[in-house]
């Protein structure tokens, strides 16, 4: 199975994801803005959901992440959230990652990727975005097979009791019945 090709025809064919990936290209076009995706759970989850043959889980938020180091100010994420909420009345969380780096103590990231790659467990590291032709464009800084083999495993690079509290938080291993713990 092709992972990337499957995650992107389960998109095309969502229409509130899609709406909120085109929404979100808007906003960043006009911000000039590239490097930005909407990850965690709008694609974890999505991907997890097909492959327990459930309904779509609703989600608490839309995670919005981007890297611009010209303006880091919580002022202008709630900005993007509020144009983005006057579009779509969605869960919006946008956050620039060029200021996250200082709340999670980690060393200064590079990019949206660049901090993907420091979150808790390797299933939440991957970001979808449209590209400057409009296609889906899938990032996954630690591979798609450990979400597609139903796994959760902490990330080295995270602070393990992070991952713990998030584990024991989430109502994963409820919904997906499935899933397997891998530390």
């Amino acid at each position: 199975m092709d992972f990337e090709s499957q995650i992107k025809q389960w998109i095309t064919n969502d229409p509130m994801r899609m709406k909120a990936l085109d929404l979100t290209a808007q906003m960043f076009k006009e911000l000039e803005v590239d490097d930005w995706y909407i990850a965690a759970g709008f694609v974890r989850n999505l991907v997890w959901d097909k492959l327990h043959g459930a309904a779509e889980s609703v989600l608490d938020d839309i995670d919005v992440i981007y890297y611009c180091n010209e303006e880091t100010s919580v002022y202008r994420d709630k900005l993007i959230e509020l144009a983005l909420a006057e579009m779509a009345s969605f869960p919006w969380s946008v956050k620039n990652q060029a200021r996250m780096h200082i709340k999670n103590q980690h060393p200064a990231y590079t990019s949206a990727k660049d901090a993907m790659s420091y979150w808790p467990e390797l299933q939440t590291a991957i970001g979808v975005k449209l590209d400057e032709r409009g296609d889906i464009a899938v990032e996954s800084v630690f591979g798609l097979p450990c979400l597609f083999n139903l796994t959760v495993n902490y990330n080295p690079k995270a602070d393990e009791s992070v991952f713990m509290e998030r584990v024991a938080s989430k109502p994963w291993f409820n919904e997906y019945q499935n899933l397997s713990l891998e530390l």
